[in-house]
């Protein structure tokens, strides 16, 4: 199907965001605004230095629901690599949902609510949301349960100013550390808040009600502090934070080793394993992957967008880009790929094949931007 032709979804914020001049673009199943009058540029430096409001309403909510907090970890552990058992209340980790063979289905966060034993809330990517509830559904033992939330919403407020704005309505945040996660009331509104951010900023994911995210929205914007942000800003972000986009860095043909991602899979689940695609992240834990999601700074003005080669200075070809543009905040084109791990170390020198044509490349640690997050 052409894009045109694909059936489109609405958030409840699709009017808000066409009253604000929105260039909508049909993303993940959903109309979701890719930018709005001021342009990409403008928005990515307001987050930067402010707060951006991003609506996010096409990410799946969900939550796993047992007896008691040890048996609803581990159905979960069976599941992702992350370890689960011993989070603590009100505390948020980053996993991946895997297939039997170690490739990534999706990747997700979840959250351990506090006074709430039993039950840890998942969000998921848009696209996949459909697979992945069916996917975990499938799997779970008896006595625990999937309770999907179509009910609910979701906000990012990202951002230097962020906390500030959020306070300013009476929203209790200035506590709250990087990943975690609280339920509290901004301007009158019960909303569930988490403190992490796909852009590399200090930020806030909020979870409200769908007959009160208009007004939640509104509200927000009232601020001088604060500007709608679309989906091109977002990614400009994401990529300068050198954060993986599911489909394009990370998809069923990578494992979390090759993805860089290690860092997520703490030390007991790499000793006990015990979810899917155990053997082969062990091994490449062991010996290493065979090749890696590297950063890529490339020399001039011209960026390479996803799919372009990277080769040697010899011309192999040896991977290809999964995400590449322009870094406002690096001023300059910045990518991301797979290399082979003999490639992968700082200052290699690559170049990156654009309409036949090599751009000059050297790998750089990710990411490329430092991130802000309140640890």
């Amino acid at each position: 199907m052409t894009a045109a032709e694909t059936p489109v979804l609405e958030t409840p914020l699709a009017a808000s965001h066409v009253g604000l001049g929105a260039r909508m673009v049909p993303f993940a199943g959903y109309l979701m605004p890719v930018q709005y009058p001021t342009g990409i540029l403008a928005e990515h430096q307001w987050t930067r230095a402010h707060a951006g409001l991003f609506d996010v309403s096409h990410m799946g909510q969900a939550a796993l629901i047992g007896p008691d907090h040890a048996t609803t970890a581990k159905a979960l552990e069976a599941l992702i690599p992350a370890a689960v058992v011993e989070l603590g209340e009100g505390r948020q980790r980053y996993s991946q949902l895997l297939a039997d063979d170690g490739g990534i289905l999706d990747d997700l966060m979840f959250a351990r609510e506090a006074g709430a034993d039993g039950r840890i809330l998942l969000v998921v990517n848009a696209a996949c949301k459909a697979a992945d509830y069916a996917h975990i559904a499938a799997r779970l033992p008896e006595g625990v349960r999937l309770e999907i939330f179509e009910d609910r919403a979701l906000l990012a407020l990202q951002g230097p100013e962020a906390e500030a704005v959020i306070e300013s309505l009476g929203g209790a945040v200035s506590g709250l550390r990087f990943m975690d996660v609280a339920s509290i009331v901004i301007a009158g509104v019960p909303v569930h808040v988490s403190r992490s951010g796909y852009t590399g900023e200090d930020g806030f994911e909020i979870s409200v009600a769908n007959d009160d995210v208009t007004r939640l929205w509104d509200l927000l914007l009232e601020d001088a502090r604060v500007k709608p942000i679309g989906l091109g800003a977002r990614d400009s972000l994401r990529l300068e934070g050198g954060l993986c986009l599911y489909g394009h860095d990370i998809d069923t043909t990578t494992s979390p080793i090759e993805g860089g991602l290690a860092w997520s899979i703490q030390k007991r689940r790499r000793v006990e394993g015990g979810f899917p695609g155990w053997a082969r992240i062990a091994r490449e834990l062991e010996e290493g992957p065979t090749r890696i999601r590297v950063g890529l700074l490339i020399g001039g003005r011209q960026p390479a967008r996803e799919g372009a080669e990277i080769a040697t200075k010899d011309g192999t070809i040896v991977g290809r880009v999964t995400s590449g543009g322009f870094g406002p905040t690096v001023e300059g084109p910045i990518a991301m790929g797979y290399v082979p791990l003999t490639l992968s170390m700082p200052g290699t020198d690559l170049d990156l094949i654009v309409r036949g044509k090599a751009l000059a490349a050297r790998v750089v640690a990710l990411p490329f931007v430092p991130a802000g997050f309140r640890r």
